[in-house]
């Protein structure tokens, strides 16, 4: 059944193979396998002799001194990096019969710290290796790469290898098992079902996972049957998760009476009905609305002796939601109790919504009430879930009223509980109250669990708090609670935004020393660490270490180093890790695309830009808002401006929001270029999306209007913003202050500057020495000396610079009387007046 479906659906595709293994296929060789039931073996003995030829050279030196010994000396490397693809074929080949571990180490150290390409026949030899090895994690990635490379359709090519020169070798059957798994797991699913036809053809059994993934992959189609019906008539033992994909893929269908007859054939039998199929089946139809008919399967669930678990009950409570029957709900929840399961976070989180959906969050007080006339007491799961609501839309003070109410009436609140407010007061700022409430649930005798602790150190991180953040980590520690990568990336990540790098670094290793990494996510808070202070050697270098390691790097890894390459201005040495993020199995994503497009930006290359977002369409990656502000801005650079805000009107249309930088972007390209105009209706149009203008926004328009010599409509703007207490920066006031001073408006100068200090800004003696600097060369000395003596009675002693600018100044109004009080006053200061200034 299944060799119909291939020859109707399959389109072989041709390979081209590496010279050293098209030769098998032609004529005899050294290291491939003949065509008989005995293993092709080459042993040390048989290697030619040839003078000329460094194989047997490597080889005896590699089984006498060791790898590491061997390629520490002085021409080792270097000898090895002259060797061919055919010879490196030849040593892995000997090394797999001598020793699995140094064929699999010398394979790895060529790929690794030589970039070596290694052949199919080399990657063939070492799967096998690994298979015999029982290292089928690492066989599945060697076969990944094969995959990666040859892409969709190469399942005959391969086959024709492994059927010529690997039909004898050990562990050969592991080999074509793990071929087809990995080729269903890709996606490839004509492969996949080409190999397993061919190993039947072999009579090499295929297991069950091999089967079940390509299981799964069919399930939305009626081929499905037919692999179902191959794994019955051979006889490969099913297990439960079998039965669960057919079920599923029944239900992915809208099968759903076929699936519950198939659900009553396997009842009774050694794999019948589960807990995940019928979870499925409820699933379905509680998506479908019909939440009556999945409380009939919950009770089928009983009969058949099944213990419904917490996704159960989840699925159910979710589905009585959405058909608004919340009561019911509550009592399914509290019904979860009564069986030993304890309702979970996700439970909560569903009641909540459920409320949410039904703008029934103030109205759950309704259910309440209705539970109060029925005789029973609103119960811990009632509180639990209005004070989850409210969290879940930012009100945390109501969630806190709750918490009040809870304790008056004798309630202990759960962790749960716990942990939703300790996260919604973490995201609000609210760090130093979150503490208070770690404290109290250890009073109240509740264990904070690693969850609550995580929450509370990622908040006290983003707060700059993280000497506190690692008090917490370290008292977690004590408590034997052991601390997950969350915890762990949130200290290293506060760290590394504090520009903490040398203290981060110290954490990192010792993470590493007590064998702490195991995952990609702290290597990249580090790496970009790195790239963020500019130092992309030290970026390079942890790269380096993860695989060597062999942690599997992510299209993370490569987004940090492209932008520490680009921002260091080497855009050539970004590009080359393209080559090396395909060869790991990843794709560029939309931030990979950015980097480079921004990159481009700042070169002044537009053309180039414009290729790359052309690209992004064509592969189907969806540009971000992000995408389209960096075009934007390449826009603005060439004063193509009214394309920008065609592209900015596009965004809408096609369902991508532009955020307050994009707008920001062409509103200071219309400043610039005198359309003051323009500027105001984008700022307009801000308003009519309900995106609010930040602080930026406001200080792009206002230099706008000062630059273009307006200053009464900037004095008008900020007044305005003062008035609707919209925050402003400092840049603000700097910005009109030195503005007023240009034009000689002392008095207006200094009425800003005064609002500035009241504001709370932290001024500085910059400050003062601007707005005299720009006094001075107006000839405005007295006003210059007014703001002089303001200084000094706000406590700035002066510097050398400012007493300078001045002293010219008086010299040039011939005011000598101030050029003598200044030169006491710096002599008091500890300066030393120019002498040439003062004579």
């Amino acid at each position: 059944m299944l060799k119909k479906w291939i020859l109707l659906n399959f389109r072989k595709k041709r390979q081209v193979l590496s010279p050293f293994s098209s030769s098998i296929f032609s004529k005899p060789s050294v290291s491939a396998a003949k065509l008989s039931s005995d293993e092709p073996t080459i042993s040390f003995d048989s290697v030619d002799k040839n003078p000329a030829d460094p194989v047997p050279e490597i080889i005896t030196n590699l089984r006498n001194l060791g790898f590491k010994k061997f390629i520490d000396g002085d021409d080792s490397k270097n000898l090895i990096l002259r060797l061919s693809e055919f010879q490196v074929d030849r040593i892995i080949d000997c090394l797999r019969v001598e020793s699995l571990d140094l064929a699999v180490t010398f394979f790895y150290w060529l790929k690794i710290h030589c970039g070596f390409k290694h052949s199919l026949f080399a990657s063939f030899v070492i799967a096998h290796v690994l298979a015999a090895k029982r290292s089928f994690k690492e066989l599945r990635l060697v076969l990944e790469q094969i995959l990666h490379e040859q892409g969709s359709g190469s399942a005959p090519s391969l086959c024709e290898l492994l059927l010529h020169s690997f039909r004898g070798f050990e562990s050969n059957r592991e080999v074509w098992d793990m071929l087809a798994f990995v080729y269903s797991r890709t996606g490839m699913v004509h492969d996949a079902v080409f190999v397993i036809a061919k190993m039947k053809e072999l009579d090499l059994k295929v297991s069950i996972q091999t089967y079940n993934s390509l299981l799964y992959n069919l399930r939305h189609t009626d081929i499905m049957w037919d692999l179902y019906d191959d794994i019955k008539v051979s006889e490969t033992p099913r297990n439960v998760y079998t039965n669960s994909i057919v079920i599923d893929g029944l239900c992915q269908q809208s099968r759903l009476q076929d699936a519950i007859l198939f659900l009553q054939e396997t009842a009774g039998k050694e794999f019948g009905p589960s807990i995940v199929s019928l979870n499925a089946i409820m699933s379905r139809y509680c998506k479908l609305g019909f939440a009556e008919v999945a409380k009939g399967l919950f009770c089928l669930m009983l009969k058949y002796g099944l213990h419904p678990d917490a996704f159960s009950y989840n699925i159910l409570i979710h589905g009585l939601c959405i058909a608004g029957s919340m009561e019911e709900a509550l009592e399914f929840t509290n019904d979860m109790g009564r069986h030993g399961v304890e309702p979970d976070a996700i439970t909560y989180s569903i009641l909540a919504k459920g409320f949410h959906l039904l703008s029934q969050i103030s109205g759950a007080w309704k259910v309440i009430q209705k539970l109060l006339i029925k005789g029973s007491d609103p119960d811990i799961v009632t509180y639990t879930v209005l004070i989850c609501g409210y969290c879940q839309i930012g009100n945390v003070e109501e969630g806190l009223k709750l918490r009040e109410v809870m304790l008056s009436q004798g309630f202990k609140l759960n962790v749960i509980a716990y942990s939703v407010l300790l996260s919604s007061m973490c995201k609000s700022g609210r760090i130093d109250e979150a503490l208070g409430l770690l404290y109290e649930m250890e009073a109240v005798g509740l264990k904070p669990d690693l969850v609550t602790y995580s929450i509370l150190i990622h908040g006290l991180c983003k707060q700059d708090k993280v000497h506190k953040a690692i008090q917490l980590y370290n008292e977690m520690c004590s408590k034997r609670i052991s601390p997950n990568s969350f915890a762990h990336g949130a200290i290293l990540l506060g760290l590394c935004e504090k520009e903490m790098i040398t203290e981060a670094r110290m954490y990192f290793y010792s993470l590493i020393m007590s064998n702490c990494i195991q995952d990609v996510v702290l290597y990249n808070i580090m790496i970009d660490g790195y790239v963020k202070l500019g130092n992309i050697g030290e970026a390079v270098q942890l790269y380096r270490q993860l695989i060597e390691k062999r942690i599997s790097p992510s299209i993370v890894t490569f987004n940090s180093l492209i932008y520490g390459f680009c921002k260091n201005g080497k855009v050539a040495d970004a590009r080359r890790l393209l080559d090396t993020i395909k060869l790991h199995g990843l794709e560029p994503s939309a931030v990979t695309y950015t980097t480079f497009m921004n990159a481009y930006c700042e070169e002044g290359n537009i053309p180039r830009l414009l290729a790359l977002l052309q690209e992004m369409e064509t592969k189907a990656i969806g540009p971000t808002h992000v995408t389209y502000t960096v075009v934007i801005k390449g826009l603005c650079k060439q004063w193509k401006l009214q394309e920008a805000v065609q592209l900015l009107e596009d965004m809408y249309v096609i369902g991508v929001t532009p955020d307050q930088i994009t707008y920001n972007t062409i509103i200071r390209s219309f400043c610039k270029c005198k359309d003051l105009r323009k500027a105001f209706q984008l700022l307009n149009q801000m308003w009519l999306h309900n995106l609010e203008p930040t602080s930026a926004t406001y200080n792009i328009l206002i230099d706008g209007l000062c630059v273009n010599g307006d200053l009464k409509n900037a004095d008008c703007l900020l007044v305005s913003l003062q008035e609707h207490n919209i925050s402003l920066t400092k840049v603000a006031y700097t910005t009109i202050i030195k503005a007023h001073c240009a034009k000689g408006d002392v008095h207006k100068a200094m009425t800003f500057f005064c609002q500035m200090v009241e504001k709370g800004f932290e001024i500085s003696i910059r400050d003062y020495s601007s707005v005299i600097n720009r006094l001075c060369k107006r000839c405005l000395i007295t006003e210059a000396k007014s703001f002089f003596c303001m200084m000094l009675s706000n406590g700035f002693a002066p510097d050398q610079e400012i007493c300078e600018v001045m002293l010219i100044a008086f010299h040039q109004g011939g005011d000598l009387g101030s050029v003598f009080e200044l030169a006491a006053v710096m002599i008091k200061s500890g300066l030393l007046p120019d002498k040439f200034l003062i004579n």
